[in-house]
């Protein structure tokens, strides 16, 4: 059993309110981890931004969503959950593609009901709740690891005005939410729901709620996005900037324990114990 997807099983499972902060990198993960946070969240648009320069419109691939996300599960030891969007088109996809993120060391991921190419100018609506359901239960019967944490994603709140497929009526996304759940997700992601909406889904669904963004009441699971990898690009936007007109970037102040973030001690104690037994000049 994986020993990332039962810490977050044990996290969720503890009661309290479980946030998975932005990490589109392994350093990034590395740092949300360092500063305290339990958990670890890949997003979908982080990683096409950061990694590939395309925006989250289901052209990035799933291969290349798990290739950032394995980088990050071998930098960290916290648990990390990953934005899987739709796994693909069929069932097959989306049974395969769950096999390769267990295999990755993923904890979990959520899987949406968008239609293909979703947050586009295409008004694509969302798949059948039939087909959703077959997608999860594809994902259950791949799970090797019973820990292995699966959240469905519905965007019926999601509305088209805002680039997603859903009508925005409550009624639906409830009637959503009890099937995916029935299907066999273990909780149930509503993006751009109000807080109100979130703390009446959490007292009607049989599953735990999941949101994107900030803590709301009735939310046991947050997956916070979106800041890391925005106020990185605007970073080097500023600094690109100077160094083109000035000839040199703003001073940069060091980052707060680079070194333990890179490992450096452990690399240069492994060097001296090679260099001292194998009689080797020291600096």
């Amino acid at each position: 059993m994986g020993h990332q997807a039962q810490a977050l099983r044990e996290l969720l499972d503890a009661g309290g309110v479980v946030t998975a902060a932005d990490a589109y990198s392994a350093l990034t993960g590395r740092i949300v981890q360092h500063v305290g946070f339990k958990a670890a969240y890949l997003g979908g648009h982080s990683c096409s931004a950061m990694h590939y320069a395309v925006p989250d419109i289901g052209i990035f691939s799933q291969v290349e969503q798990i290739e950032q996300a394995a980088r990050i599960v071998h930098a960290i030891d916290i648990p990390l959950i990953v934005d899987a969007d739709t796994l693909g088109e069929t069932v097959a996809d989306a049974f395969h593609f769950t096999r390769r993120y267990e295999q990755a060391g993923v904890a979990g991921f959520h899987v949406e009901d968008e239609v293909n190419p979703k947050h586009s100018t295409f008004d694509n609506g969302l798949i059948p709740i039939l087909d959703m359901q077959a997608r999860i239960e594809a994902c259950v019967r791949a799970r090797r690891d019973p820990a292995f944490v699966i959240i469905a994603r519905c965007d019926e709140i999601y509305e088209s005005g805002r680039g997603g497929g859903g009508t925005g009526s409550f009624d639906e996304a409830l009637k959503r939410g009890k099937a995916y759940a029935e299907a066999g997700a273990d909780l149930v992601v509503y993006p751009f729901a109000t807080p109100e909406q979130i703390a009446e889904f959490a007292a009607t669904l049989p599953v735990p709620v999941c949101v994107l963004g900030r803590e709301s009441p009735g939310a046991r699971l947050v997956l916070s996005s979106g800041w890391g990898w925005q106020n990185a690009a605007r970073v080097h936007f500023e600094s690109a900037r100077r160094v083109l007109q000035f000839g040199h970037a703003t001073p940069v102040a060091p980052v707060e324990a680079r070194d333990l973030l890179l490992d450096q001690p452990l690399y240069d104690e492994l060097i001296a114990d090679w260099v001292a037994k194998t009689g080797r000049v020291q600096r």
